[in-house]
């Protein structure tokens, strides 16, 4: 089992850009020490660098992997990587944020459809991974008896969405096995919810096909006259894992502004 530290370490998984790297620079800024894993092109690596080199300015330790996190031998060879950063201390965060799946309408065009194993695709990566995670960490007892894991959910969930069916089903699967973890691990510490997010202009939200819509949808229904921001949805994380959020678990949390009220 493990084992309370003084010593604050957080694992993002998809910490690179959006939502994990606003959450990675929040909890920074409390005195967590980062891990960050993310799967990024090498053309991208520059601007990422300067991101975790911004956030080192401020003190805070960070390691980072570019590898893909959602395949089992990487997996493998990540917590390997990750034990020996972590020698006698244990995780008290983990979040997942990883954003990888396939936006294909259901009923074909010029660019096809979608087929059973863009659906296996992206729910492997955006809900089952979380899981995968979970209980490697608890197989290699990395985890602190304390431990917060967070994952993040759209309103996506129980919406229908042009393009999005493979999203959406992986979305429901996640928080699916979000309220799972919440219980099965319960008796070893570990609490684990989801937050919803609104509408948030990240690069992934940028890809889904119609976004400008959605966006404008998502202005004029939220009765504070704003998009979600990244830096909106890691405070709510970051409150979740004060000592105060210790009994909530297996939820899902809305961070919206308002947005889902209309």
């Amino acid at each position: 089992m493990g084992t309370t530290n003084d010593r604050k370490w957080a694992l993002i998984l998809g910490g690179s850009s959006g939502l994990g790297l606003a959450t990675a620079k929040k909890l920074g800024q409390h005195g967590y020490s980062l891990i960050c894993v993310h799967r990024d092109r090498r053309a991208d690596m520059e601007d990422i660098e300067t991101q975790f080199e911004a956030i080192r300015a401020q003190g805070v330790h960070v390691e980072a992997f570019n590898a893909d996190a959602t395949n089992g031998a990487k997996q493998q060879q990540l917590i390997g990587e990750i034990a020996l950063k972590l020698g006698e201390e244990k995780l008290k965060v983990v979040v997942h944020s990883i954003a990888k799946g396939n936006l294909k309408p259901m009923f074909p065009n010029k660019e096809g459809a979608l087929q059973n194993q863009d659906f296996n695709l992206t729910i492997d990566a955006m809900a089952t991974s979380f899981y995968d995670w979970i209980r490697l960490l608890t197989q290699n007892e990395l985890y602190d008896q304390d431990l917060r894991a967070i994952a993040f959910t759209s309103e996506g969930n129980a919406k229908a969405w042009a393009n999005y069916a493979a999203v959406s089903a992986a979305k429901a699967a996640l928080e699916a096995i979000m309220r799972n973890i919440a219980l099965e691990f319960a008796p070893i510490g570990i609490k684990a919810n989801c937050i919803q997010a609104g509408v948030t202009e990240t690069k992934s939200f940028s890809l889904i096909p119609g976004s400008e819509r959605l966006k404008a949808s998502a202005l004029a229904r939220n009765p504070n006259g704003r998009l979600t921001t990244p830096e909106d949805v890691a405070n709510a994380a970051y409150l979740l894992t004060l000592p105060e959020a210790a009994w909530i678990t297996g939820t899902i949390i809305k961070v919206d502004g308002g947005e889902s009220l209309r």
